[in-house]
Formats: structure tokens, C-alpha cells, sequence
């Protein structure tokens, strides 16, 4: 009876969650790399990396240490690529030629572009959003969907990599949160001095796109990068192409226009009211504000957009550290519902969530170390993190105990991916003996029975 050891006895929990998904099968349907039948198939290279980032692991090379634990493969059922061959499946995912053409459509004087998405790097976006409608028609109570929607900064040192606008080199991907569920639901990547006020609506009809029919109700909060008019639009138009039919309810931060600083100086003073928990340095102000843009964009049979401006003073009447007495910020909505300090709260909610699923990808997840000098590689590198965290989400909500929902990656793999196990094959079966207490082992037996893989 041959025995061998893992470090990672908790991992079939993960693994099990992707195939309950129905994630192997979606991947072989929507994610073709291969040129020649021998080495891994597409499922089993996106499930190793998975499992990666779900380890801990965050490069190429921490490939071969799965290859070293002797009882990995046995739970797995499949091999683990070596560091060579997941570079090449990555490698995959890049054209050169889409990146030329990107080059080639710009504007006379631009700088920045956004290159088309490969074949396989859309197949991967559907396998994410397959993932996303999967964990909705299992938890059909759900029916509010809030997308937050914002981009953050990978920095890297790389050869490849333009400056952002801060200065610092690296890529600026852009995504959106299904914030009820912590599921993304869309992804774009992009380089570094791409602005984040570029396209935005690309990614917001996607996130839309993804989410399951068992939603009733839509939200959507972005910071004033989403100020754009083409999104503004979409989501005021109830008959919007690319979207769901009816109300979207969104606030977004506001560019402070000369216009719109001096209809924010014309407020009356009894008309601020302070908003959220006392500041002890700060005073913290809101009021509407009544302000009608000029732009083109705005159609007559529009209902008017309600503008709340924030005012920010220091208590002692001392200067910010830029030299100015007071800070004033607004957010532009379309809800009525709510009182001003509720508006404000309701959209800094998302600091919550989007930036909370940033800081997840990039510092718990492999997504903050980027592989190689590929622009497509990178993507699906970004994409392959997306859904890792999607999946530990899934299994979190649907089969571990409730007080592990909250839980982050890291904690994850604390309690439960890096248990100590023996793998025993046994009467042609393969048994897994874990160092945990006889509770923990039953608790994730009854999460074994939560996530049946389909036939």
C-alpha cells in the first residue's frame, strides 16, 4: 500500500470547487492553445493555475515546486505542468499583431490604445463569466447586483512597461466587482499610461453582460475616472444596447469643472450637513448642489442628474498638505431615494469592495508579479487571478463554514490549503489522511457534498 506525503491537503477543496463549476468543461469548450495533441490540455493547465494562486504560489517557477510535493499530483488526478510549459500556454494567449493594430488606430497625437483581445483570451473572459452566472443560479436570493467598477496600477520593472501617471512603470488593468457577491465580473488589461478615463463603458457593458438572469436590480458606483459622457449615457437610457433593460441606479464621482467649483461656492451655508463618523482632524460637509451641465450629451428628455458636493476643512483652520484651505469633491447620481450623507456613504462603499478585490489580486493572488514581456501573456496572467479568486469565492460561499466568508486567501491557506495530509492509494482508490481535528475534517466533508461535479 504505497503512501506518499502533501504539504497541500486542503487543495481538493479548490479543485473541487472549479469542477463543480463546471469550469473544465467550459474551458475546453471556449479556450483553444494547443497546436499539437501531446502535453496538458487547456483544463488542466487553467486548473494548475489555479491551484497556484490558490498555494500562494505568484511565478512561473513556483510550478516546479507543486511538481515536488510527491502527493499533489495523486489529489489532483493530473500532473502539474513544469514552469516551460505554463509559460508557453501563456504565451499563448499573445499577438503580436493585435497590439501592432492597436498602434496603428490611434488618433493623430495619441498615445495611449487598448489592443483587441486574442481568440483564447476571450475564451478565457466567457469561462469567468460562466463561473459568475453558475454561482448566481445557485444563490438565486440574490437579486441586487451593485458593479464596482475602477482600475488600479501593477507596477513593474520590466523592459515592456510605459509609465503611469503618477510616474511609476507598469500596466493599469481596469475591473468591476459584483460587490453583493465579491465575484469580478470583468476585466480589462491595460498599460500603464493608458488613462483610466478611457473607455470605461467597454468594461462596464461587460460586467453587465455577466451577470445571471436571476438579478432584478442594478447599481453601478465608479470614481471620477467612470465621468465619461458615453457611460453616463448608457446607464441613464432604460433602453440601453449592450445592457440590462430598465433602471440602473450609479453614482460616480464628478470632475470638478470650473462650472461646477462655482455652482458648489453658491451654496448656502445652512444648506451643509455633515456626513459619516466624526473626523478628529476634519470637518466633513455634504449638500445637493443645483447644477445643470452644459454638455452636449445632455438630452432634454433626460431626467436631471442630482450633484452632491463634499467640502472637507481642517478643524484648527489649518492648510492641507497642498497649501489649500478646503477640499471639495462631488458625486454625480441618479437616486433621489437617499439623503445626501446616505449618497455619499453609499458610493465610498466601494472602497470596500473594488479596492479590497485590487488589493486581494495583487498581494494575495499571483497578479501583483507579472511573468514575462508579453502583453497577452500578462492578460491572461491577470485573468487566470480573476478567476482564482472567483473560485475561492464560490467556495466559500457555497460549501465552507459561514464565519470563513469573509476570509482572504491568505487565511484560506492557513486553515485549510496547507494541511498536512498522507495520500494512500488503496484498493484502486486514492485516500487522503489529513492532520487536522476530527470538527475541521467534517466540516469539509459536508463542503465535499456542497460542490457535486457534474456528470
Amino acid at each position: 500500500m504505497p503512501e506518499t506525503l502533501t504539504a497541500f491537503g486542503g487543495v481538493p477543496l479548490v479543485v473541487q470547487a472549479f469542477r463543480s463549476l463546471g469550469l473544465p468543461g467550459c474551458v475546453q469548450r471556449e479556450v483553444q492553445t494547443k497546436v499539437r495533441q501531446r502535453g496538458y490540455d487547456e483544463a488542466t493547465c487553467v486548473e494548475s493555475f489555479v491551484v497556484l494562486n490558490a498555494v500562494g504560489g505568484e511565478c512561473l517557477d513556483d510550478f516546479a515546486r507543486l511538481r515536488e510535493d510527491p502527493g499533489l499530483a495523486a489529489l489532483l488526478g493530473h500532473g502539474v505542468p513544469s514552469p516551460e510549459a505554463a509559460r508557453k500556454f501563456l504565451y499563448a494567449f499573445h499577438d503580436a499583431r493585435l497590439v501592432e493594430a492597436a498602434k496603428a488606430a490611434r488618433g493623430a497625437g495619441a498615445i495611449a490604445y487598448i489592443p483587441e483581445e486574442t481568440a483564447p483570451l476571450q475564451g478565457l473572459g466567457r469561462v469567468n463569466r460562466a463561473l459568475v452566472q453558475e454561482v448566481g443560479r445557485r444563490c438565486p436570493d440574490q437579486r441586487i447586483a451593485t458593479i464596482d467598477q475602477d482600475a488600479t496600477i501593477i507596477e513593474s520593472h520590466k523592459q515592456a512597461a510605459l509609465r503611469a501617471y503618477e510616474g511609476e512603470r507598469g500596466y493599469q488593468p481596469m475591473l468591476a466587482v459584483w460587490a453583493e457577491m465579491n465575484l469580478v465580473v470583468a476585466d480589462e488589461f491595460r498599460d500603464g499610461n493608458v488613462p483610466a478615463n478611457m473607455a470605461p463603458l467597454t468594461v462596464a457593458q461587460a460586467a453587465f453582460a455577466a451577470l445571471p438572469s436571476t438579478v432584478e436590480a442594478y447599481a453601478y458606483r465608479g470614481d471620477s475616472a467612470c465621468h465619461a459622457h458615453e457611460l453616463v449615457d448608457w446607464l441613464r437610457d432604460p433602453t440601453r444596447a449592450g445592457g440590462p433593460r430598465g433602471v440602473i441606479q450609479f453614482g460616480i464621482s464628478a470632475r470638478m469643472s470650473p462650472a461646477l467649483h462655482e455652482a458648489v461656492q453658491q451654496v448656502a451655508e445652512a444648506a451643509w450637513a455633515p456626513y459619516g463618523t466624526a473626523h478628529p482632524n476634519e470637518i466633513r460637509d455634504c449638500a445637493d448642489v443645483a447644477f445643470v451641465p452644459g454638455e452636449k450629451s445632455e438630452r432634454k428628455e433626460t431626467q436631471p442628474l442630482r450633484y452632491v458636493a463634499i467640502r472637507m476643512r481642517k478643524r484648527q483652520g489649518e492648510l492641507f498638505d497642498d497649501g489649500a484651505l478646503v477640499k471639495q469633491y462631488a458625486v454625480l447620481s441618479n437616486r433621489w431615494d437617499l439623503t445626501a450623507p446616505r449618497l455619499i456613504e453609499w458610493h465610498r462603499e466601494k472602497a470596500g469592495t473594488i479596492e479590497g478585490v485590487h488589493d486581494v489580486l495583487k498581494n494575495e493572488l499571483a497578479a501583483g508579479v507579472l511573468p514575462c514581456k508579453y502583453f497577452g501573456a500578462h492578460a491572461a496572467w491577470l485573468r487566470l487571478a480573476v478567476l482564482s479568486h472567483n473560485v475561492l469565492t464560490a467556495l466559500k460561499r457555497l460549501a465552507l463554514p459561514a464565519e470563513l466568508l469573509a476570509a482572504r486567501p491568505k487565511r484560506l491557506r492557513f486553515l485549510v490549503f496547507s494541511t498536512p495530509g498522507r495520500v494512500v492509494q488503496h484498493a484502486r482508490r486514492t485516500l487522503l489522511r489529513l492532520a487536522a481535528r476530527a470538527g475541521r475534517i467534517a466540516e469539509w466533508l459536508e463542503a465535499w457534498r456542497w460542490l457535486p461535479v457534474p456528470a
